[in-house]
């Protein structure tokens, strides 16, 4: 199978004439050349191809065309792995083949290509990569990210989850990489600031397919449980968990990916009442999210997944970006202060405005899985207004800790 494919061919004639690729006047009438680096094989695939769906919808919608131009879409795979995502992006950028990079989805691949894109002061947007330093400790002025932090809708869910839900004793379990423990911590950080207690957290690898042992080592002596998984992990932990005789018995919540459309679309009646907390849920009652869920779901059949949505966001950002400038993608500079200056106020996720370090602030969402008319959804049960990745801390004193990780915040109350 091809690693590449271009959706718009380019022409030899297109390259060789360098249109598009710094030439002044004539250029900026030239396509617009954009890359974007996702999973088509591998373990992630499915949700990649969520990316890719969602793109070529946006697309299809402008006519192919962004700020009067038209558009060149080259798809690169990097099958989840951080060295085949740093060469794809190097044959992207140093070849000349692109304007702008979106992508990719694996957090393992965001940090890898990160260092490249900010030596090559090279225009990129991360639609779904979460990880913490990516906008924090180790920005980059050259990446904005439309999606989110792994614990930005963490920290007003473990708040949400003393106060109103009235949990005291919480134990956990989640992915045992970065993502699975960013998630976590920023939900365990405020929830023991609220005066909680988390007594227990288990780390299983990913693809894990018997979490039996974990589940009897799960402590029963809590008011939940809080899981941090996606995909068939997902399905898996909340089949298996159902089937021990652990619903009903006690709550299950946990992070956004843990229910996203991505998963919900094969689940079962295993995952009524989860409540879990993201940026996005496709049952968001808003005008312009039942707008895009509409296209989406006519043009794929399915409801959108926050890959999808992420995906979209970042295609609407770049085009308020190549508006403002005139469609100039040939001035990196000028794009790059455009993109961090967006104001997306009609987002199908609510109103999102970029931070002075690259990251949106935006709306969270407490969502509880239910059935309406015979479909399961995440209803939106709360929303937590404009929340910034440094939830109410302030962001000096926020980043002089380490970046959320296995054993940070420490577990002080695990085995109490």
């Amino acid at each position: 199978m091809r690693s590449v494919r271009a959706v718009a061919v380019l022409s030899a004639a297109t390259l060789g004439l360098g249109v598009g690729l710094g030439v002044r006047g004539q250029a900026a009438k030239g396509p617009i050349n954009l890359g974007l680096i996702v999973p088509e094989t591998g373990p992630l695939a499915a949700n990649g191809k969520d990316m890719v769906n969602a793109l070529q919808l946006f697309l299809e919608q402008q006519q192919n065309k962004l700020a009067g131009r038209p558009v060149n879409l080259i798809i690169e795979d990097d099958a989840g792995v951080p060295a085949t995502g740093l060469t794809k992006a190097r044959s992207l950028i140093d070849g000349n083949r692109i304007h702008v990079l979106v992508g990719p989805l694996s957090a393992a691949v965001g940090y890898a290509i990160a260092p490249f894109v900010t030596e090559k002061k090279f225009p990129t947007l991360f639609p779904i990569v979460s990880s913490e330093d990516i906008t924090q400790r180790k920005r980059s002025q050259y990446i904005v990210r439309t999606g989110w932090t792994s614990a930005q809708p963490s920290h007003p869910f473990g708040k949400y989850a003393h106060d109103t839900l009235r949990y005291k004793r919480i134990a956990m379990i989640g992915y045992d990489f970065s993502f699975g423990w960013e998630v976590a911590a920023g939900f365990q950080r405020t929830f023991e600031d609220a005066g909680g207690q988390i007594v227990q957290k288990l780390w299983s690898p990913l693809g894990t397919a018997d979490y039996g042992p974990y589940l009897a080592q799960l402590r029963r002596d809590v008011d939940a449980i809080y899981a941090i998984f996606s995909g068939a992990d997902a399905l898996r932990f909340a089949k298996q968990y159902a089937d021990a005789g652990l619903k009903g018995k006690l709550p299950l919540i946990g992070g956004g990916t843990f229910t996203d459309e991505h998963v919900l679309r094969t689940m079962g009646d295993e995952s009524l009442g989860i409540v879990t907390s993201l940026h996005y849920s496709a049952a968001l009652d808003t005008p312009a999210n039942k707008k895009f869920v509409q296209a989406y779901q006519a043009k794929f059949g399915q409801l959108p997944s926050y890959y999808s949505e992420g995906t979209y966001v970042s295609c609407l950002a770049l085009s308020a970006a190549l508006e403002s400038t005139g469609g100039d993608v040939e001035d990196r500079e000028k794009l790059i202060a455009a993109l961090r200056k967006v104001d997306l106020s009609n987002a199908p996720r609510g109103p999102i405005r970029i931070d002075q370090y690259g990251n949106p602030v935006e709306n969270e969402y407490i969502r509880k899985v239910e059935k309406v008319n015979g479909r399961l959804q995440n209803t939106v049960i709360h929303t937590f207004p404009m929340v910034s990745q440094f939830w109410t801390y302030k962001p000096e004193d926020f980043l002089k800790n380490p970046v959320y990780g296995r054993d940070f915040p420490p577990c002080k109350n695990c085995g109490k």
